[in-house]
């Protein structure tokens, strides 16, 4: 399986690179992962709603164009669908049955996705109805796939 982690920003934190990088080095054994960071569109503090709109757009056109047209797309939502560890699991080792081997999780800016991006969306995913850095959910994305991965083939780690 092909993973693309698609995520609008740059990631500054070393702790969080660090996490990161440990558990893409863990999923080698199980996929393919690819993070790919798009740059966030400069706004001032105080936006219209116009504003916001614009600022989504422009950030959701470089995401559109890191997916390839054969992906199934999952968009982190805080008003996505709720599951549990494995519910993921099972989603993942479902979608590799049905022959969806390239899957791209997006994690969108501060203000969110674009509603072109929620329309390509296949799967609205919602880890909390809290709101997280984008940065940290990036951490704890890699680490959810990489529980999944050890649900899938029943081996110790997510008791």
């Amino acid at each position: 399986m092909k993973i693309t982690i698609v995520s609008v920003g740059k990631l500054k934190e070393k702790y969080l690179k660090q996490g990161i990088n440990e558990y893409v080095k863990r999923l080698g054994s199980y996929a393919k992962v690819d993070i790919i960071e798009v740059p966030d569109e400069k706004a001032p503090e105080n936006l219209s709603e116009a504003q916001m709109v614009e600022v989504k757009q422009k950030e959701g056109e470089r995401i559109l164009s890191k997916i390839s047209q054969d992906s199934y797309v999952i968009t982190l939502e805080i008003e996505g669908k709720k599951l549990t560890s494995e519910k993921l699991a099972k989603k993942i080792d479902e979608l590799a049955t049905y022959g969806k081997s390239k899957v791209a999780f997006v994690i969108g800016g501060s203000l969110g996705l674009s509603d072109e991006v929620l329309e390509r969306s296949d799967f609205g995913l919602s880890f909390s109805a809290m709101t997280f850095p984008h940065q940290l959910m990036r951490l704890m994305l890699v680490e959810q796939v990489y529980r999944a991965f050890k649900i899938i083939r029943n081996e110790p780690y997510h008791k």
